[in-house]
């Protein structure tokens, strides 16, 4: 084949990862709308696609599907666009066909009603089979395109000895090697979901599979995010005539992401009780090593704006602010997600605090930072990004740039404004009995209360009982003894305080501080006071069933 045929067959495969990813986000995002009107009670969800199918396929599609399909698209571009060679594209085709086929299986089975087990897809809740199965099918097809990624990096080896790898390349396989470490983790919890969910074994154990989950959830974040510095570190500069501070540090920033992304997982298990202390404090200190990386990328691009609008001539914070190319959707988009990817990371930085995850842990802060996370460097980076791929890979397609902008800022004031007034609040999110993160899901309006959302009856019925009452939020079950009980508590001097909004916010953020005084008691008679006083002041169902007397 010709230069000119090879380049139009890559672009294919390119433009049908990049299709793909498009068509996920815009179900995901159909999907997320609806599940918030049935959440608020604005809308019913039929009971032939009931809340948990719409919340379930929202994750998926959005966290899973649109994320995977953009970055393999984004790193098979810019592996042929800096490795020009006559090239097969085979491997690229089989990789997108395989993870399509994966991602058809289990959308299927979600739409079914058999796998409304959330993107966190551990244990206890079961899904079927098939849905197991898709999952594991499409982690394959991301196999085949890092195959195909690291075949050139092999070649170009062998072409170009003791020459350094093109920059964009180095990023896309250490991205992709990232990638394989961080998917042994999901290969290891379908060899216990697998059998059974087919029902081979009797039963499942439920930590080991959410060990292995968080071995690959927070590592997926790492994913989300190591495409992202692709695009900035080298599409971004193009947009403003400037170009990466240094090559070097660039590269180290990403060998340091590969090495420190994959051993943190348990800082999302901080409330396990079947991990010890020294893990967990063990987890704390990772997760802080590997924000280091992303403070050198937050320097070395900044440096990037600074040196160029130097070039040009302006000098200062406000003037280099104003030559950068604002009204262009591939820079507004990084851009406007580097702004929240400093609220996404510094909240970050308080969820890995062994000390501080006790406040926000099951609140909607944790629902916030996951968002701002995937919502600000992720989406709003791969869709700018996608106005030039796009255009770039597919020259009969020319899309409006002016449209696009505005898009990035309509997105970003979005996500502002969940974290401002949504995540800092901290009302409850989810909630399981003794500290144990068992109940997975909330009761929903429509739904009553129903024993699947206590995993199946799996607990105490005192506990039932309990995190009916707690762990819904304000959909929670209430019973007319609940509510009589509840009166006769607050009496004259709840009626004193604010709305029922600040008054939930109190008890979130006191119910911290009160959990931590009873936990240093230790004589039961002792908590037993405490629990009453602390009942008296507003927070008994949050503190009282998490410390009771032994």
């Amino acid at each position: 084949m010709t230069a000119m045929q090879t380049m139009r067959a890559e672009n294919r495969v390119v433009i049908a990862h990049l299709y793909t990813s498009t068509a996920a986000i815009c179900l995901g995002a159909i999907f997320g709308v609806f599940q918030g009107f049935s959440r608020a009670g604005v809308v019913s969800a039929p009971a032939w696609f009931d809340y948990y199918r719409i919340l379930t396929l929202h994750g998926v599609l959005m966290a899973l599907v649109f994320t995977t399909f953009f970055i393999t698209g984004l790193s098979l571009f810019v592996t042929y666009r800096s490795i020009p060679r006559d090239r097969k594209t085979t491997a690229g085709w089989l990789g997108w066909t395989v993870m399509l086929v994966g991602t058809a299986m289990a959308a299927v089975t979600i739409l079914m009603g058999d796998a409304t087990v959330l993107y966190t897809f551990y244990a206890p809740l079961k899904a079927s089979p098939f849905f197991y199965l898709g999952a594991t099918i499409l982690v394959a097809g991301t196999w085949i395109v890092a195959y195909e990624v690291l075949e050139n990096v092999a070649y170009f080896r062998k072409q170009h000895p003791g020459e350094p790898l093109p920059l964009p390349v180095f990023l896309a396989a250490s991205t992709f090697l990232m990638w394989i470490i961080a998917t042994i983790g999901v290969v290891a919890e379908m060899c216990l979901l697998i059998p059974w969910s087919m029902g081979w074994t009797p039963g499942i154990d439920v930590m080991m599979t959410r060990l292995f989950f968080w071995y690959f959830g927070h590592p997926l974040v790492y994913f989300w995010i190591m495409g992202a510095y692709i695009v900035w570190y080298t599409i971004v500069p193009t947009r403003y005539g400037g170009k990466v501070f240094s090559d070097a540090l660039t590269r180290l920033t990403f060998i340091m992401l590969l090495l420190l992304s994959t051993p943190v997982g348990i800082h999302h298990e901080f409330m396990e009780p079947g991990i010890s202390t020294k893990w967990k404090m063990l987890h704390t200190v990772l997760t802080y090593g590997v924000a280091v990386p992303s403070f050198l990328t937050a320097f070395a691009v900044f440096a990037s704006f600074e040196m160029a609008a130097r070039r040009a001539g302006r000098t200062g914070f406000i003037d280099t602010v104003k030559s950068l190319p604002w009204g262009d959707p591939v820079f507004s988009g990084a851009g406007y997600g580097m702004l929240l990817f400093i609220l996404g990371g510094f909240g970050g930085l308080i969820n890995a605090s062994y000390s501080m995850d006790m406040l926000v842990h099951n609140t909607v802060w944790i629902v916030g930072h996951f968002h701002v996370t995937v919502g600000g460097p992720a989406a709003l980076t791969f869709l700018g990004c996608a106005y030039w791929m796009i255009s770039a890979a597919d020259r009969t397609r020319a899309l409006e740039t002016g449209l696009g902008a505005m898009a990035d800022a309509t997105l970003v004031r979005r996500h502002a404004h969940h974290v401002a007034l949504a995540a800092l609040r901290g009302a409850a999110r989810r909630a399981a009995p003794d500290g144990e993160r068992l109940l997975r899901r909330h009761a929903d309006p429509e739904l009553g209360a129903r024993d699947d959302a206590l995993g199946g009856g799996r607990l105490h019925p005192l506990h039932q009982h309990h995190a009916l009452r707690r762990g819904c939020g304000r959909h929670a079950v209430r019973q007319p003894e609940d509510r009589r009980h509840d009166r006769g508590i607050r009496g004259a001097r709840a009626r004193k305080r604010s709305d029922a909004r600040d008054a939930s916010a109190s008890l979130a953020l006191g119910s911290g501080r009160a959990a931590v005084r009873l936990a240093r008691l230790r004589r039961p008679h002792a908590r037993d006071a405490y629990a009453s006083r602390v009942s008296r002041a507003g927070y008994a169902n949050v503190v009282a069933p998490h410390y009771a007397p032994r």
